[in-house]
């Protein structure tokens, strides 16, 4: 089967081709071209990303990004059987690109185009091998249920039983900002280049390495509540407050808020992960998001998986942001008796999964 999946829940524009096979009891996948368009040049200088121009932007690279991907392939386009476009969580107006172009795309060919739930994949952005997906033939991971899956990105954080692909219960979520969207917001305070997220994580490296004692301390918000609930808003305005106090502000000073500001969403991140997994057996750890690009992060859940014993299924580099690959691949897993009449959802749930 050949699967186009497309990608607009924010603001990169991704194509990905994909043939995908059953061989017995494995799903096999080759890619036959993957593109990811991103924006961020052009949403710099708004600090964050302007939803009318994403919109715009989609708009204008859709058509040129399809063209690409054939070319790319050798593929006619006639040889494709399915389309997996995300129908949500994200920006609305960007969404309606994706699946506007999916759909007339879809009746041009005649083939079904199906929704597909950004979160859910992101779950499945964790299961090819490899750092490099390549153009080889490939199995995915298997995996064994249930699973426990954490998702942390720009706009969501949210703790996940995976009963099977498909069929997800949340645990805990964010009561208010994401972990990514706090980093960034951080990240402006200090007056850091956008995106925000990379650059607190660049300095807070730079402080460990130095070893800068910790003059610094932030809270760890929600880190001993009963549930499983995050919240980062506090912390950000833990670091406003910080900063105020502060005033003349020295390099040391900021580095050293990087680091703290790290550790803290980390502390909560692991202490609120380890609380589910004390509750229940879980047989695999899945970390998926742009933020588990994140070094500091990365490695505190490759410890805490190895404390428990179990597999951590995490991204291979180039899968960590949103890209289509993802897309197609939970297209290419779902039952092809979905409902095509769909329209776009900034707030799909993901136990309501499409």
């Amino acid at each position: 089967m050949i699967v186009l999946g497309i990608e607009t829940s924010c603001d990169e524009t991704a194509l990905c081709l994909l043939e995908t096979r059953q061989n017995g009891g494995d799903f096999e996948y080759k890619i036959l071209a993957n593109i990811v368009n991103s924006q961020i040049d052009l949403h710099r200088e708004y600090g964050g990303v302007f939803p009318a121009l994403a919109k715009r932007e989609h708009i204008k690279n859709l058509p040129i990004l399809y063209k690409q991907i054939l070319t790319i392939s050798a593929m006619r386009e006639d040889n494709i059987d399915l389309i997996a476009v995300t129908q949500g969580p994200g920006l609305e107006p960007a969404l309606w690109t994706g699946i506007v172009f999916a759909k007339e795309l879809g009746e041009k060919l005649k083939v079904p185009a199906i929704p597909v739930n950004h979160m859910e994949g992101h779950i499945v952005s964790t299961l090819p091998h490899g750092s490099n997906p390549d153009f080889d033939l490939k199995k995915l991971k298997s995996l064994q249920f249930p699973s426990l899956a954490l998702l942390i990105s720009g706009g969501h954080t949210e703790i996940v039983r995976v009963e099977k692909i498909g069929q997800y219960k949340i645990i805990g979520r964010t009561m208010d900002d994401a972990v990514g969207e706090a980093f960034d917001k951080v990240a402006r305070m200090l007056q850091l280049p956008y995106p925000g997220g990379p650059e607190v994580s660049k300095l807070a490296e730079q402080a460990r390495k130095e070893n800068l004692p910790k003059t610094i301390s932030l809270p760890r918000p929600m880190i001993n509540s009963k549930d499983s609930n995050f919240s980062f808003s506090g912390l950000k305005t833990a670091v406003l407050y910080t900063l105020k106090e502060i005033g003349n502000l020295s390099e040391n000073q900021k580095i050293e808020i990087c680091r703290e500001f790290e550790n803290a969403v980390t502390d909560v991140l692991i202490s609120k992960t380890r609380s589910v997994m004390d509750d229940d057996e879980y047989k695999i750890l899945i970390v998926g998001g742009g933020v588990i690009a994140n070094t500091h992060i990365r490695l505190a859940f490759e410890a805490l998986a190895k404390e428990y014993g179990i597999p951590l299924y995490l991204p291979p580099a180039g899968l960590t942001g949103d890209n289509a690959l993802m897309i197609a691949l939970a297209g290419a897993l779902k039952p092809k008796t979905l409902e095509t009449d769909f329209k776009a959802d900034g707030n799909l749930s993901l136990d309501k999964a499409c």
